[in-house]
């Protein structure tokens, strides 16, 4: 079955950086657009950035764009989110989904989801 697997979560200080993984598996990867979603406590779940098929194009939420950068490594099944200057704004768990086209930013386009991973920052 598919499986969508995050990873590189954790707690960072506020200015800091982290570097989300997200693996696939029972998918033809290098098909789907693949995109970056999060939610906050109490909050819905937002969308985050997209990449296409092959790399080329990305998009972006406004709040991320110049601190966020989607990225993928097709060979290796990858999809990454690189977060730069983080603030405690940026606390949420953050989901890796697939898509079968593009463009596309709400989450009932998405149909596959991973399990999330946290990112917590400090202030």
């Amino acid at each position: 079955q598919v499986q969508l697997v995050e990873s590189g979560g954790g707690l960072v200080q506020a200015g800091g950086s982290l570097r989300l993984s997200c693996e696939a598996s029972g998918l033809t990867f290098s098909t789907r657009v693949m995109g970056w979603f999060r939610q906050a406590p109490g909050k819905e779940r937002e969308f985050v950035a997209a990449v296409s098929r092959a790399g080329g194009r990305t998009y972006y939420a406004d709040s991320m764009k110049g601190r966020f950068t989607i990225s993928r490594d097709n060979a290796k099944n990858t999809v990454y989110l690189q977060m730069n200057s983080l603030n405690a704004e940026d606390t949420a768990v953050y989901y890796c989904a697939a898509a079968p086209s593009w463009l596309r930013t709400s989450i009932n386009d998405y149909d596959y989801w991973g399990q999330g991973t946290q990112v917590t920052v400090a202030s």
